[in-house]
């Protein structure tokens, strides 16, 4: 039976993901989307997945999501086990654990239904108890005025434009109060000035309420927005950028950026593929181990 909420010592940990493997069989012939990706997230951190088409972000998202099984492999979410959920548990897990927004902006509403109505029914579709009518009223004009979208509660999506429709998908998402916000290239559809408003209403969730965010992007600004950016390459995580903000000793702030490389159980790594090329690096290099780092060089056998 899966557990839901933090326990242990991962308790700080929202989203871990170990050696994940998801294997797609089309007409006999296997495609593996995930190879042994690694991938932790802390509780309320944002964080960016990018990586080429094909690469495997998607399928991690939907894996995530609740929306795929993986193949093999451990991954947990605010401590429900992806691999092990019933059907059950799965949708419970869908409802409550996790919000997701979509890109394709018509895909997140109903049509039917005002701004605030597409709000409460995640609620309403968890289940009613007694006063639930008068808590989902109040969680529905706490969203309003969290996201500062108050003026679109009786809009419906035909009323709205692509970016206010995808705030709106937001609110909906977070209805039920989950633990983690994903977003599949939520600002794919919006042009550069309506996608950072919709970027801004992200950030809010995850700085005003405390939600761990992960976003799908191909968006090099909404990548560079954030603390962590995670590419993916070849079903796996291969680097990452790091980012801080820091002040020199004229009080003037910074953001200052580092790039690093990931290191799975059994030591291998990825190494940016501009690197290999501009050493002209191909099959295998050369390596030293100094005091304090190793060395990796183009391959001298020759």
């Amino acid at each position: 039976m899966a557990a839901s909420g933090p326990r242990g010592p991962e308790a700080g940990t929202a989203i871990a993901c170990d050696r994940l493997v998801r294997i797609f069989s089309t007409d006999g012939v296997e495609v593996q989307a995930l190879q042994g990706l690694e991938l932790t997230v802390a509780r309320g951190d944002l964080v960016a997945l990018v990586g080429a088409s094909g690469s495997g972000k998607s399928t991690l998202l939907n894996i995530l999501a609740g929306l795929d099984v993986p193949t093999a492999g451990t991954a947990t979410v605010d401590g429900y086990d992806l691999l092990e959920m019933s059907a059950k548990d799965r949708l419970r897990y869908r409802r409550e654990a996790v919000g997701f927004v979509w890109q394709q902006t018509a895909r997140n509403l109903l049509p039917f239904l005002t701004a605030a109505q597409n709000i409460a029914l995640p609620m309403q579709l968890a289940g009613r108890s007694r006063g639930a009518a008068q808590r989902q009223a109040a969680r529905v004009a706490e969203l309003l005025d969290a996201l500062d979208i108050g003026d679109l509660a009786g809009r419906r999506p035909a009323e709205l434009s692509g970016g206010q429709q995808q705030r709106v998908a937001i609110a909906v998402a977070m209805a039920n109060d989950p633990a983690v916000l994903l977003a599949d290239e939520p600002t794919g559809e919006l042009d550069s000035e309506t996608g950072a408003a919709v970027f801004e209403t992200l950030r809010t969730v995850n700085r005003e309420l405390g939600v761990t965010v992960v976003v799908v992007t191909h968006d090099p600004l909404v990548a560079g927005e954030v603390r962590r950016t995670v590419a993916i390459r070849d079903g796996r995580t291969s680097s990452e950028v790091l980012r801080r903000t820091v002040t020199d000793e004229h009080g003037a702030e910074s953001v200052s950026e580092r790039e690093y490389v990931m290191l799975d159980r059994t030591g291998r790594v990825q190494l940016p593929r501009k690197f290999l090329e501009a050493l002209g690096m191909e099959h295998r290099v050369a390596v030293d181990l100094a005091a304090d780092h190793i060395a990796v060089r183009p391959d001298d056998a020759s």
